[in-house]
């Protein structure tokens, strides 16, 4: 038994994208922030550590996949659906039962915490039959489109990041005492601005003066990122270009040859995020929920110009219904908006105000106090 004094805490994520990783990352800084020294805790990769081949190579192997948009959405509805879903699970379940069993006995703690959908059904199973009473907490990392398999009524605690993710929870017959609308778990750094624009732009050597808008792929740079940047250049706006092509260092190296009619600035993998969302004017982006959390807190108005079918989907229609952006996926469309942005200052506050009424800066420290309370701290 872990010692009561100090909890331990054993976060369940996987590197299939980065979000996973971030959320965890994120959770357990705020308990360090608000719980400092009182507790301990791990993070688990499931599918890299406990998991049957080929299922422990699904990290690696997610970037190739989720670019096969056609396969992936089919692959997305087709298994969302909890009949279907138990059929998977079942039949998983001689497979991969051994390596749940190892992943409890292995790691002992005092709550669990996940972050992943693919894990819920399968280590809820194996607490289940061995009798394990440790707290299971569910942290939805996915805005509105929110698989089924999120959603299992074993878990003790499913806290979802918005109202619409709370509804699917409810449809598919999750107990709504079990269900907190908290938000989505972003870093402590972008709930806090380190500085005003002018001054973080002088910092990072841009143009003080002009309309800077943010272009990001995500971690891996996906999507036709180098494209829209070239078409937001040929259109001669007067704007800023600061592109991050996170880890994809082909990209960086063709954006950094480019012949570039505005002010560029070219980036890869970046760790001062917030600084850069806080010193922008717009951010355009694809829909990861991570990414599009961290803007609405920056304040940042949202063009999303790229989506991963089926669990992308539901974050364009958060942001856009909730008028803290626009769709675009074709290159003219985001000049377009950029343009009547810029030419008409209060179309873009309009979604700067709404996209401060979604911005949930404290879902982080809130969730790491519902995790604290199941840990008895």
């Amino acid at each position: 038994m872990t010692d009561k004094k100090n909890p331990h805490i054993l976060f369940l994520f996987s590197d299939t994208g980065g979000g996973h990783r971030s959320a965890a990352e994120a959770i357990i800084e705020a308990l360090n922030l608000e719980y400092p020294e009182r507790f301990t805790w791990e993070m688990v990769d499931f599918f890299a550590d406990y998991s049957p081949p080929p299922l422990n190579l699904a990290g690696p192997t997610y970037p190739a996949m989720s670019r096969m948009d056609e396969l992936w959405k089919l692959s997305f509805e087709t298994t969302d659906d909890p009949h279907r879903m138990r059929l998977i699970y079942a039949a998983l379940w001689p497979y991969v039962r051994l390596y749940m069993y190892r992943l409890l006995r292995k790691h002992p703690c005092d709550v669990i915490v996940s972050v992943h959908p693919l894990i819920n059904t399968p280590i809820l199973r194996a607490r289940k039959k061995r009798n394990d009473p440790t707290p299971y907490i569910t942290v939805v990392t996915d805005l509105v489109s929110t698989h089924c398999a999120w959603f299992n009524n074993l878990a003790d605690l499913i806290i979802v990041p918005t109202p619409q993710a709370y509804q699917n929870a409810i449809d598919l017959d999750i107990e709504p005492e079990k269900l907190k609308v908290i938000g989505l778990p972003v870093a402590d750094r972008f709930c806090h601005p380190s500085a005003d624009k002018r001054t973080l732009r002088r910092k990072l050597g841009w143009p003080e003066d002009k309309f800077t808008v943010l272009l990001v792929g995500g971690g891996e740079g996906m999507g036709p990122l180098g494209e829209v940047s070239m078409k937001i250049n040929e259109a001669r706006l007067g704007a800023t270009l600061a592109i991050v092509a996170g880890r994809n260092a082909k990209l960086q190296a063709k954006l950094e040859k480019h012949a570039w009619n505005s002010p560029a600035f070219i980036y890869g993998f970046v760790k001062d995020m917030p600084e850069l969302m806080q010193a922008a004017d717009v951010l355009v982006s694809k829909a990861g929920p991570g990414t599009i959390c961290e803007a609405l807190i920056a304040g940042l108005p949202i063009i999303l110009y790229h989506r991963i079918s089926g669990q992308e989907e539901g974050n364009v229609a958060y942001v856009t219904d909730e008028g803290a952006g626009v769709w675009a996926p074709e290159s003219e469309a985001i000049v377009e908006t950029l343009r009547a942005w810029i030419e008409h200052p209060e179309k873009r506050q309009a979604a700067v105000d709404n996209a401060g009424r979604l911005a949930r800066p404290r879902a982080s420290r809130d969730i790491a106090r519902a995790i604290a309370d199941k840990a008895g701290l």
